[in-house]
């Protein structure tokens, strides 16, 4: 394989014709890749529990909108730990990801970064991610600091449990207390129940995201939801979105929403439902569509937080 031919290994499940694959150096795009840059569902979902916590506060506090520069430093970080949290990832992963289809293409897998470099991109996402933390008031900080541990100790879940998801839940959630901290230097039940409700989201998201991976993990001996609910991942998913709408709308009770924010979650809940009912776990294009569409479901409980908020705020 030459040189120019390794590094510009695109992984199967790649966005077709992205930037970072198109305009950017040979040598650059194995730790784009990496960092998952052509794929930017994974800090969307990141992002959008910090902007609900955001808006949530917005409303307790009767402020018109979310603090705009919490917004962007939630956006940069987000894009920063993702990565961090995806290079950590394939670090543990590597010789794991090299006998799945979809995954030994990946640059550590297929040899195209080496491990110490790997390690060196890890420190340098994390100094980011650090910068971007220390912008907040010193609770934000120690509770940002609080979530490395899970962020930490997530990808050695699924060697040890069939609930790795949830542990993706504890860390992809804790957003949902970071917005609320960093409006009013504490917590409250209405960020924790936003926070549990949020976990609840991300078990049923990553579990319809892992019946792409089902047999080959079965094969490798890695543990998942998918492999766990199998053919009752539906019911599955309907008690864990039915949580998710419920935990996620007594915390808009609590701190104070309105009818538009109450909507929004009915909204919200309604696209899972969607979700539920379209559902194939033997179509691995299915799902991977369904789970990106959580974007569109996050944001359009955002915008309806926010436009309370303003709604509210102008009465």
């Amino acid at each position: 394989m030459s040189g120019q031919t390794a590094h510009d290994l695109r992984v199967a499940d790649a966005v077709p014709d992205h930037w970072a694959d198109k305009y950017t150096p040979l040598g650059v795009r194995p730790y784009l890749r990496l960092a998952r840059i052509e794929r930017p569902i994974g800090w969307w979902l990141l992002l959008l529990p910090c902007w609900w916590s955001a808006a949530l506060a917005a409303i307790a506090g009767g402020a018109a909108y979310p603090n705009p520069w919490h917004l962007v430093l939630f956006l940069i970080g987000a894009i920063a730990m993702r990565g961090a949290g995806c290079t950590w990832n394939d670090i543990l992963d590597r010789d794991i990801d090299v006998k799945v289809e979809r995954t030994r293409q990946r640059p550590l897998a297929s040899g195209q970064i080496r491990t110490r470099a790997a390690a060196a991109f890890l420190v340098l996402l994390g100094l980011i991610g650090l910068a971007v933390l220390v912008q907040f008031n010193g609770f934000t900080i120690v509770l940002g600091l609080i979530s490395m541990l899970v962020v930490v100790i997530y990808p050695l879940m699924k060697r040890i449990t069939w609930w790795p998801q949830a542990f993706l839940g504890i860390a992809f959630s804790w957003g949902a207390l970071m917005g609320w901290a960093g409006a009013f230097g504490r917590l409250d039940p209405a960020p924790l129940l936003l926070y549990a409700g949020a976990i609840a989201w991300v078990i049923g998201y990553d579990t319809i995201y892992a019946h792409q991976d089902r047999e080959d993990d079965e094969l490798v001996g890695v543990k998942s939801t998918a492999r766990l609910f199998g053919t009752r991942s539906r019911e599955a998913l309907i008690a864990l979105y039915g949580a998710a709408a419920v935990l996620i709308g007594a915390a808009v009770v609590l701190a104070g929403g309105h009818a538009i924010a109450l909507i929004g979650v009915a909204a919200f809940a309604g696209h899972l439902a969607w979700q539920i009912r379209r559902l194939d776990i033997a179509d691995p294009a299915l799902c991977l569509k369904l789970f990106k569409s959580n974007r569109e479901a996050g944001l359009i409980l955002f915008l309806a937080l926010s436009l309370d908020a303003a709604v509210q705020a102008l009465a």
